[in-house]
């Protein structure tokens, strides 16, 4: 079983515009699920309509085989959603937080206790357990956002935008939280309009345009439905080598789909006299993917 699950989901405010149109959509269980578009794309919609705070149009939804129309309440116990706003009192301190909404998910008030300080210092919050929310800083805050979502165990999280506004220490700590909950099982649903940062944390992508869904899958599985090449990028000097493509000055590049081709074309270029310095694989980036996809899609609808 998937962990998350949609059939020709679609979600209209008006009749001008679907928000998300005939969406379909596998999230295998475990890992980081990058949900990626430009602002306004659909995504938060579409995690509204998986956490069962929205109701589709049309379509049908699984959230680890609960139905989020009929058994909102049942998705809400296995799932957790965390935005750059995640609802916190800033008159508790951070382990009062934690032990508080701990406790609205039936936790014990001694399970909560010890849930909470778990996780604080998963999230290096130890040291401010008992200092006032109002005292964080923005990074200190989103780290206890993830804590906080993370008390009652969730089987699925959804992340909307979770490193805004923060600083690069900030990121990198809350990147290390997110691969991690990704590696211990957690099927990790983020949604952001940052595509190099999604290249760097996510193990699978769903990218989206204007409420439609362009394409899913592992970057390899992107880049075989977008026909993209990898390159072999010599840096290097004397005699040009055999085909290749100059890209810059003394550089040079080839398609190389293997191994056993990118070891053929720098043995070639050595026995051609060239004097190769430096040897790197280049392939597509998210980003380059992404534009190709769309462009495919908007080609596909012109005709």
């Amino acid at each position: 079983m998937d962990a998350l699950e949609m059939r020709g989901v679609t979600k209209s405010y008006d009749s001008k515009r679907n928000a998300v149109e005939n969406m379909t959509l596998n999230v295998p269980q475990g890992g980081v699920f990058g949900f990626l578009g430009p602002n306004g794309a659909g995504k938060t919609t579409t995690v509204k309509l998986l956490g069962g705070l929205l109701t589709p149009t049309a379509g049908e939804m699984r959230v680890e085989g609960l139905d989020p129309v009929s058994q909102p309440e049942r998705v809400h116990a296995v799932s957790a959603l965390c935005t750059e706003t995640t609802m916190m009192y800033d008159h508790m301190t951070g382990e009062e937080n934690l032990r508080f909404f701990g406790r609205l998910f039936g936790m014990k008030a001694a399970d909560a206790t010890q849930r909470a300080r778990e996780l604080l210092k998963l999230v290096d919050l130890t040291d401010a357990a008992e200092r006032k929310l109002g005292a964080y800083s923005t990074g200190m805050r989103q780290r206890l956002s993830l804590a906080r979502v993370l008390m009652h165990r969730p089987r699925v999280l959804f992340l909307d935008e979770p490193t805004s506004g923060l600083d690069p220490e900030s990121v990198q700590s809350v990147n290390e939280l997110i691969a991690r909950q990704g590696r211990e099982g957690v099927t990790v649903f983020l949604c952001t309009h940052q595509l190099r940062y999604a290249q760097e944390i996510c193990t699978r992508y769903g990218l989206i345009s204007a409420g439609r869904l362009l394409a899913s899958g592992t970057f390899d599985e992107l880049e075989a439905q977008v026909g993209a090449r990898r390159r072999l990028r010599l840096r290097c000097g004397g005699a040009a080598p055999v085909g290749f493509e100059r890209v810059g000055e003394g550089i040079y590049e080839a398609e190389a789909l293997s191994d056993d081709a990118v070891a053929r074309l720098i043995a070639g270029a050595v026995r051609g006299g060239t004097d190769v310095y430096e040897a790197q694989c280049v392939r597509d980036t998210l980003e380059e993917l992404y534009f190709a996809l769309l462009g495919a899609s908007e080609g596909g609808d012109a005709q």
